[in-house]
């Protein structure tokens, strides 16, 4: 897991006008990304320099630093995430006579791309974010994995052309506007995060979630290209006849491959242990992968002793059962608000959630680990949300009841005076936005209505927005056309837009803050592909029990059947007591409102 970024200078003098400056600049930016080493290659040619900031997981040899050069001298690559195969990947290479300096999987990549091209990308297991620079052909290739679990971003200025792992190491090159982006305003006002491809900055765009594209000697930058799309897998999964113990089974072994996958590390793997159903089974699957010495992590807080929300209890509970090493890790009101100031400037983008993960990844760094991993993407995979089950009623009911003369016309002046009583506008939109699963689902994540939009962007701009607002094509933007399955529709836009705009995101800024490598073995492309036969009778298994029961030794009753909880922190509380938002305003709104504040203040 490292940092990334690099400058494609099409103006030759751009070196006399602070080139290397603005790459010195960039690569201090991503320190806390890379803090192990650091390496800059460039093509003086034409301009173009690419910087790497190294956390070293895979073969700690300073022989495996970046950027590194093909054998030939023809490539360059810097290179962000793990290759999960690359051992297998390794051997076939080698079969076929090529010879590796190194024990990195780094390297791997760049020999498959002499090979290969573009075509290598589907071979890749993992995470991942790459950019590949061709002396010969002055061409510079850029890819991404399937998830999106890894970010990439493409920022294009007067000189040419910028990437990095960040928004934020972007703008600290100095030469990149902060002016920001209203369709990206927009998303974050509806759902609490950015929607890829925008980014808050309107000349910072991500390259999408498994897609590759290049920019040639002219400056000229092609569409991005995909080449897997995860949506296919929900959207095209067949009507399965097997039976339960066979799907159980093949699910079990489909799930134990991942966990294998996710461990391959040349330093000691945690894992992030809430006592909730996605952690508590990867632990299982990690004793039964034979990982020896577990270190389990758990964020506690005072605020939530002796309540329902303590995962503290449940996961010692945890932690005993499987043997494992417990941590726990208080943190205090005092200990966030001083916090707070650099909580906000690691935040890549505004968003209303990340500061748990903030400091579960602080505690990771904290006993000297640099990878953890996480149950993260269980919900999206195994149908944990209780929407999986509440929306597909709610748009079925809705549909009904348009039939019955008048009935919907009552429902509308009913929703209408509750958002009036409520304050919550989103209640007007009820009869509307239920009778889809887009619709349901939107009403479901989103924060404000397109009403409460002129109260917080530009008037003109929001006014376009109210008028051209349709929740169906929003969602059909982001993943194409839904699955005709209501539940593998929902499984497929929570994946796309809620794990990949929001959880992941904020998984990355908030354990990279710390050099920490955070690993989902729940949130794989060749994972999903090994279910995907099954993804249709998921919802029979109820309480994610394909996942619960999957460890050898399987969860325990009372964790299987516990009422589910969030992954929470009572930062609204401690925001209202500090006195920083009024208690009475103290809404996930108003927490959007201030972070949104944060970033536009925030200056390199």
């Amino acid at each position: 897991m490292c940092g990334i970024a690099g400058t494609f200078f099409l103006d030759k003098q751009s070196s006399n006008t602070g080139a290397s400056s603005i790459v010195s600049k960039m690569s201090e930016h991503l320190r806390s990304r890379g803090p192990d080493a650091s390496g800059h290659f460039q093509d003086a040619e034409c301009d173009l320099n690419l910087v790497h900031r190294r956390l070293s997981i895979i073969d700690l040899n300073q022989r495996s630093n970046q950027p590194m050069i093909s054998d030939d001298g023809r490539y360059a690559i810097v290179f962000n995430g793990e290759i999960y195969n690359f051992k297998a990947l390794r051997t076939e290479l080698e079969s076929e006579g090529e010879v590796f300096n190194t024990q990195s999987d780094t390297e791997v990549i760049l020999k498959l791309f002499f090979r290969y091209k573009e075509n290598m990308l589907k071979r890749l297991r993992g995470m991942f974010a790459f950019s590949i620079w061709d002396c010969d052909k002055k061409e510079l290739f850029l890819a991404r994995d399937p998830y999106g679990i890894k970010p990439l971003y493409i920022a294009k200025c007067k000189q040419g052309w910028l990437f990095a792992s960040q928004v934020k190491t972007l703008l600290a090159s100095g030469v990149i506007s902060q002016e920001p982006n209203l369709e990206a305003q927009s998303g974050f006002c509806s759902l609490g995060s950015v929607p890829e491809p925008y980014t808050w900055v309107r000349d910072v765009n991500a390259l999408p979630a498994g897609t590759f594209c290049r920019i040639n000697s002219k400056g000229e930058k092609t569409e991005p290209i995909k080449y897997w799309e995860i949506a296919d897998l929900w959207r095209e999964a067949s009507n399965c006849l097997l039976s339960k113990d066979i799907i159980a089974n093949d699910v079990t072994d489909a799930l134990m491959e991942s966990i294998k996958c996710h461990l391959v590390s040349d330093v000691p793997v945690g894992v992030f242990l809430s006592g909730g159903i996605d952690s508590s089974a990867l632990v299982g699957l990690m004793k039964d992968a034979g990982v020896r010495q577990i270190e389990g992590i758990t964020i506690a807080y005072d605020e939530f002793k002796g309540t329902f929300e303590d995962e503290v209890p449940v996961a010692a509970q945890v932690a005993k059962y499987y043997d494992i090493r417990h941590h726990v890790r208080r943190v205090t009101k005092e200990e966030f608000i001083a916090d707070l100031p650099k909580i906000l400037n690691d935040m890549d983008q505004p968003s209303i959630d990340g500061i748990n993960t903030w400091y579960a990844s602080k505690a990771v760094a904290e006993l000297g680990l640099k990878v953890v991993v996480s149950g993260i993407g269980g919900d999206e995979l195994f149908l944990g949300y209780p929407s999986f089950l509440q929306l597909p009623r709610l748009t079925k009911a809705m549909n009904l009841l348009k039939h019955i003369p008048g009935a919907m016309k009552v429902a509308n002046i009913v929703f209408r005076r509750k958002a009036l009583t409520s304050g919550n506008s989103r209640w007007k939109y009820t009869t509307d936005w239920s009778k889809t699963i887009a619709g349901a689902w939107w009403l479901r994540r989103s924060m404000y209505s397109p009403d409460d939009l002129l109260g917080l962007m530009d008037s003109g701009y929001a006014e376009k927005f109210q008028q051209s607002f349709n929740v169906k094509k929003q969602i059909e933007s982001m993943i194409g056309k839904q699955s005709k399955n209501s539940i593998l529709a929902l499984a497929q836009i929570e994946s796309m837009v809620y794990l990949r705009n929001q959880l992941l995101r904020d998984s990355d800024w908030a354990s990279m803050a710390h050099g920490v490598e955070l690993r989902t073995p729940l949130v794989d492309a060749y994972l999903l592909s090994q279910v995907e036969p099954y993804l249709s009778l998921f919802h029979k298994f109820s309480n994610k029990s394909l996942l619960a029961n999957a460890p050898r030794k399987p969860l325990p009753h009372q964790i299987i059947n516990r009422n589910k909880t969030g992954f929470g922190i009572p930062v609204e509380r401690w925001l209202s007591e500090s006195g920083i938002i009024p208690a009475s305003k103290m809404r996930s709104r108003e927490l959007a409102k201030h972070v949104v504040n944060a970033y536009e203040s925030w200056a390199p």
